[in-house]
């Protein structure tokens, strides 16, 4: 019996040895696919660090290929990706290549027609993490909606999600949209961008001028004298039960898998007086301040490149330590946006006059969930009240996906 188990095993292993998990391959790499598209056109990318072609910057990858590129966009923490959250990046020349790059984050974050009367085709090419409160998704909707309005072409470089595999969060009230959130989507929306980008354009979420000229390539699409509107490159070998681990950290203060899976459920204390861990080895992963109790975990935040200010730095901070494998985050996750710990914060909290900061509802993206907090509203009625718009916005989302569900 012994050795039938032990052969049982060993077959196994033989087996899935034979047949590896095929690797994702984000679209970017596609080259065969979207390079004859843009030959002989002046081409505009909008790129960050997470913008890859294997272990070559997509920029330089075209531009060996023989690819015009005439232009570079940057988003929040610049086209190097070194810049602090929120710092003003000014638009400059490319040491490395000699191209222009225009930042698209500030007063300045949709591409005009200045910008774009040299280029024929539009290139989107970022790393996302899948919450509606990290910018880029917004960045995206400005840059189709420029693509649009302009009449430029729009490909699309899809990449996986890595927070895909789940949807959860109080879905956005119109009332508090922001740049940190734009549509009444929830805060793990479950999507990557390229269903993201079909999800704006089917719901006319973007700019009127837009929404009409996306109506008008529809029902131009069979017409030879139509060029394409927008393009999305997919991914191959992924779906939404993929894990997917971004190969270059999608930003300063997510260096880590572990950041990106805790980032739905610790970015709130952003809008709180507590240190979400920037200035440290784990952002994201650990958070508190100096007030709460001192038998909590401990952490002094320093400024760091990419968080060069913020709260706290300096201070001794007492709060929690969520860090872990990357699986044992993902068990603590659950696929839910957790809760409990910006309650217990409240809860203990000496200060609760002054624990919320003025950006918390942006982040939340209405006013009720800072007054359940304040109320001491259990966690399982504040999920109770995220329906029924959670599960309508689930069904909308059904119609716009490009890869099998994780339901």
């Amino acid at each position: 019996m012994k050795k039938k188990l032990l052969f049982a095993v060993c077959f196994f292993i033989l087996l899935a040895n034979a047949y590896p998990q095929k690797r994702i391959i984000p679209g970017a790499e596609r080259m065969d696919v979207y390079v004859p598209l843009i030959k002989g056109k002046r081409v505009a990318v909008f790129a960050n660090p997470t913008s890859m072609v294997k272990k070559t910057t997509l920029v330089d990858t075209l531009l060996k290929r023989g690819i015009e590129v005439v232009k570079i966009f940057g988003p929040e923490h610049g086209f190097r990706g070194n810049a602090d959250a929120g710092e003003k990046v000014g638009s400059y020349v490319d040491k490395e290549t000699g191209i222009e790059v225009v930042s698209l984050y500030g007063k300045h974050n949709k591409p005009d027609s200045n910008d774009l009367k040299n280029v024929d085709v539009m290139i989107f090419d970022i790393q996302d993490v899948g919450t509606r409160f990290y910018t880029y998704i917004s960045s995206l909707q400005y840059y189709i909606e420029a693509a649009l309005e302009n009449s430029k072409p729009l490909l699309i470089l899809d990449r996986p999600n890595p927070n895909g595999f789940y949807v959860d969060g109080p879905v956005l009230d119109p009332k508090f949209k922001s740049f940190v959130g734009m549509n009444p989507i929830p805060i793990v929306y479950g999507m990557t961008l390229g269903e993201y980008a079909f999800m704006m354009a089917g719901e006319k979420w973007l700019s009127d001028a837009a929404n009409k000229k996306y109506e008008y390539y529809l029902h131009a699409k069979n017409s030879v004298d139509t060029p394409f509107h927008f393009l999305v490159i997919k991914c191959l070998n992924y779906d939404h039960n993929s894990k997917y681990v971004p190969p270059v950290k999608p930003s300063p203060n997510l260096p880590s898998i572990q950041s990106i899976y805790w980032y739905p459920s610790t970015c709130w204390f952003e809008g709180t007086t507590l240190s979400e861990g920037r200035g440290t080895d784990k952002p994201f992963q650990i958070f508190g301040a100096p007030s709460l109790p001192k038998n909590l975990y401990s952490f002094t935040p320093h400024p760091t490149e990419g968080a060069k200010s913020s709260k706290h730095y300096g201070e001794v901070c007492y709060g929690w330590n969520l860090s872990g494998t990357p699986e044992e985050v993902l068990k603590k996750v659950d696929k839910k946006i957790q809760l409990k710990w910006i309650i217990q914060a409240y809860k203990l909290f000496p200060d609760k006059e002054n624990f919320f900061l003025k950006g918390f509802n942006r982040l939340a993206g209405n006013d009720v969930l800072m007054q359940q907090i304040k109320d001491g509203v259990s966690e399982n009625d504040i999920r109770k009240s995220w329906e029924p718009a959670l599960s309508n916005f689930k069904k909308i989302r059904k119609k716009y996906l490009l890869y099998k569900d994780f339901e």
